[in-house]
């Protein structure tokens, strides 16, 4: 070995003592640069105008790593919607650096668990991320308001040390929790306009989720841009025609096929609970064939499936999923995953997709 080689070696090794030593100095001014570049990140910032659709929760019940339970963020202009709030979409959203502070309202769909689990998580963190004055009005089918008064009242003691520890400047009490605005389902073949602001209207419709009911889907329709979010549902004429022409269909899938190996293997291992709950949920839920057959019909722009049952969680369970989707529906299809953002720019036919997280 040279003698310049052998010098070089120790240099380098000296070096990496100096660095090993000095570790926790160094990771704190990087992380300290890292905090200072994030901290104050709005993502909604440098968004066009036009109609934005964030999945903050793709998935269903069942535990999918790339997809949290049901929750959809519609931006138009300057105006912020959630629909629904599955486990984990308030936290998706904060990982986007979306202004959870900033959402004028909350639609729920329908109450079953796994959309309404995470709405006290996400009421509070817009409460306090922006120390709201006023509470997050939730918007909703009747029944919305034991809902929202339950979780009113889970909350009310949080509130309190909420406020008792970071006062006005942060938690004002006038903007804890939450206020129901209920609306009666709609008439099939019948809309109701539950929301309008700065150009966007946003109109309920009523879906097939029996024995669930209510259940509704709601249409967002922008400066020349149509989006509808289906909420859960069998295969429903109702919301076919009401997604006549849009831009975006974004709906539930549940795969027969997928399910129904689940179901024969509990079977097979005896499991009773399991093989009566993967028997139900097939005859509520539409399946991927069945949302491109209304997506044909109804002459969707663009296909985006989420509340995706079952989890997609081995190889080739996506390819199972899809089987057949794209020789009934010949537009662009998307599987949705939580961060995905889909924009509608304003008087437009372009549909830009991204990946937020």
């Amino acid at each position: 070995m040279s003698r310049k080689f052998s010098v070089g070696i120790f240099f380098v090794a000296v070096a990496a003592v100096l660095i090993y030593s000095q570790r926790i100095a160094l990771s704190k001014t990087l992380i300290e640069r890292i905090a200072e570049q994030r901290i104050g990140l709005n993502l909604l910032a440098d968004l066009d105008d036009g109609l934005h659709v964030i999945l903050c929760g793709a998935g269903g019940p069942l535990p999918d790593p790339k997809r949290s339970g049901p929750c959809v963020a519609v931006v138009a202009g300057n105006t912020v919607l959630t629909i629904d709030a599955g486990s984990g979409g308030s936290r998706n959203l904060a990982a986007m650096q979306f202004p959870q502070g900033e959402i004028d309202a909350q639609l729920l769909t329908h109450f079953h668990s796994d959309h309404i689990d995470g709405l006290g998580e996400l009421a509070m963190m817009r409460w306090v991320n922006a120390a709201n004055t006023s509470p997050l009005p939730v918007i909703g089918p009747k029944g919305t308001q034991a809902v929202v008064d339950g979780f009113n009242q889970s909350y009310a003691q949080d509130a309190l040390y909420r406020h008792a520890h970071h006062s006005d400047l942060v938690a004002p009490l006038s903007g804890a929790g939450m206020i129901a605005q209920e609306f009666s389902s709609p008439k099939l073949g019948e809309r109701v306009i539950v929301f309008e602001q700065q150009g966007l209207t946003v109109s309920a419709f009523s879906v097939d989720h029996e024995p669930v009911s209510p259940a509704v889907a709601y249409r967002f329709d922008y400066k020349g841009r149509s989006v509808v979010v289906s909420g859960d549902t069998a295969k429903s004429a109702n919301l076919e025609a009401m997604s006549s022409g849009i831009d975006l269909l974004v709906h539930e899938a549940l795969s027969p096929e997928l399910v129904g190996i689940m179901n024969r293997a509990a079977k097979k291992n005896g499991i009773a609970i399991i093989a009566k709950i993967t028997h139900d949920i097939i005859d509520y839920h539409a399946s991927p064939l069945e949302v491109a057959e209304i997506a044909r019909d109804a002459r969707v722009g663009h296909l985006l499936f989420y509340h995706v049952v079952p989890a997609l969680i081995a190889p080739g369970m996506e390819a199972i999923f899809l089987d057949g989707v794209d020789q009934v529906y010949k537009g662009e299809i998307t599987v949705g995953v939580d961060g995905l953002m889909m924009s509608l720019p304003a008087n437009s036919e372009e549909i830009e997709s991204r990946e937020l997280m």
